[in-house]
């Protein structure tokens, strides 16, 4: 990727508006949402994943061969023996 470098303001308000042409070279084209972060000192700006690329991105997770009914008891079971763990308690049968 070619490296540009470009001059922002940021405003008594805080914001900054990115130039046209970095935002069109990472695909910053329409409005949205970004992602920021500090790195080394330095301000780190990312496009936000857009929320419909996570589609099936927890499939691996997924209880197959079950009722709803049967995946609702093994999912409280594991929320009861996660509390129980947390604060010590010993978990009656």
């Amino acid at each position: 990727m070619t490296a540009i470098t470009a001059f922002a303001t940021i405003t008594s308000q805080g914001q900054v508006t990115l130039p046209v042409k970095l935002r069109k070279l990472v695909g910053l084209d329409k409005p949205g949402k970004v992602l920021v972060q500090t790195q080394d000192n330095q301000i780190v700006i990312k496009k936000a994943p857009d929320f419909l690329d996570l589609a099936g991105s927890l499939h691996q997770y997924a209880i197959k061969g079950k009722t709803i009914d049967e995946i609702i008891a093994i999912e409280e079971e594991a929320w009861g023996n996660a509390v129980a763990e947390k604060y010590g308690v010993k978990k009656s049968s």
